[in-house]
Order: C-alpha cells, then structure tokens, then sequence
C-alpha cells in the first residue's frame, strides 16, 4: 500500500561539486586558465572520485544525471572523462559536456603571466595605479585589463550556471537524482557563497580536496545545502590557487 504522503514527495536533487585533479602548473603564475593536463597521480585522484561517488549514490539511494557538466580547461575535462569510465560501469549514456562558464576566474589579457610580470606590466601602465598586496585573493578585485573577471564574477558565473542546471533536472527528474559538475575550488567556493552555502569568511578559510566531491541539494523554495563530503580547512594567509 502506497502511503499518500510519499506519493506526494519532490525529488531529491543534488549537485557533486568536484574539483579537478592535480595537474601540471606554472610557477608563480596565478592565471587558472593554464592549457596543462593532469599529472599520473591526479590521474588516479580521478579515478577513485569516481569511485566515491559510485558509493555516495548507492549510499543516497539516487540516480544519477546522464550528463557530466565540466569546465573547458583540460584538467577539468580529463578528470571528468576519468570519473565518467568509473560511473557509466553498468550504466549506458553517461557522458561529458564542457562548459566555459565553469572555468576558474579569468585574467584577461594577463593570462598566463606570472605575477611578478602581471605586477610590472600594471606599474608601467600610467593609467593604473599599483596592485594592491593582496590582488590575487581578494574576492571583488579585478585587474584594469581586457577580459579580466573577479573572483566574485567567477563564482556568480558558475552559481548561475549551477542553478540553471538544477533547475532544469527539476522540470523533469522523478526520482531522486545527483548531477556531477567538475570545475575548480575557488570559482566552486566563491558560487557556494552566492548560493548561501558558505558565509564570506568561510570563502577564504576553505578550499577543496582535489578530486573529492562535495555535495550541495537543491530545493526550488528553499535553496541549497550542503549535505555530504568534506571541504578542505586552508593554511593561514594561503592564496587563492587552482
């Protein structure tokens, strides 16, 4: 006998926020936009995120999205397609679709420059004043050139995208559903703050594991919560770093 209560019961929907793996990065370059892949052991950090997440979804009693939202950059898309071969074992149609409005914050036309080179190039331009000490982690700075974004617009951005998605699951999801999204921990940070998951100061505080899931619910009236895996406690006075 059906109880009428669970007749009635909105489906559970939830979002896996993963961080990529770890990957091949310049040094003392703070731009997040760097082309690189993953290195052998985010490779495997991949590969067992899959798997954990295989077993947060038998644990939630939750189906899981056909599509696998990721970030363009490559680390991102490698991670993706690494968890994917581990999730689609039993499964058919599970695939990866790439999004650039998961990227990391954007430098603009400074991309890829390192920041002593970013630093230089600003205090030769006689249209600027000096960066201030602390521009690669404050949340609402924005370098004065072409194409540059915040952290906050980055975070807004990916929120945004979050939201569009999830929303979209609800039109049409009958049962309880998780759907993976694999970016980068400070844009993932800066978007739970958007979304009320995290207060300000907890934006600078944490940071995420890579290739750990972390994973909010999503309610059309309520909002958001976290509801399952760990964020990463940061080091005093560490910068925000991909």
């Amino acid at each position: 006998m059906t109880h009428p209560q669970s007749s009635h019961r909105q489906p559970r929907l939830l979002a896996a926020l993963v961080r990529h793996g770890d990957y091949h990065q310049l040094a003392d370059t703070p731009s997040a936009h760097q082309p690189f892949p993953l290195r052998s052991v985010g490779r495997e950090q991949a590969t067992r995120a899959g798997c954990e997440l295989r077993d947060m979804i038998g644990t939630l009693g939750c189906e899981l999205a056909t599509q696998i939202d990721s970030s363009n950059l490559l680390r991102a898309w490698q991670t993706a397609s690494l968890m994917q071969s581990v999730l689609e074992e039993g499964r058919h149609g599970v695939a990866v679709e790439g999004f650039d409005d998961l990227a990391e914050r954007g430098l603009g036309s400074a991309a890829n420059l390192s920041a002593a080179q970013i630093e230089a190039i600003i205090a030769e331009d006689p249209r600027f004043p000096c960066l201030p000490a602390n521009w690669k982690s404050d949340s609402h700075f924005r370098l004065p050139l072409q194409g540059a974004e915040s952290l906050m617009e980055a975070g807004e951005r990916v929120a945004s995208h979050l939201t569009a998605q999830m929303q979209a699951l609800a039109r049409h999801s009958e049962a309880d559903v998780l759907k993976v999204f694999v970016g980068h921990g400070a844009a993932f940070r800066h978007a739970a703050y958007r979304l009320g998951v995290l207060a300000f100061d907890e934006i600078a505080q944490l940071s995420m594991h890579h290739a750990r899931p972390v994973v909010l619910e999503y309610h059309q009236v309520e909002g958001w919560r976290h509801i399952a895996g760990a964020w990463k406690v940061r080091r005093p006075h560490a910068q925000f770093r991909d």
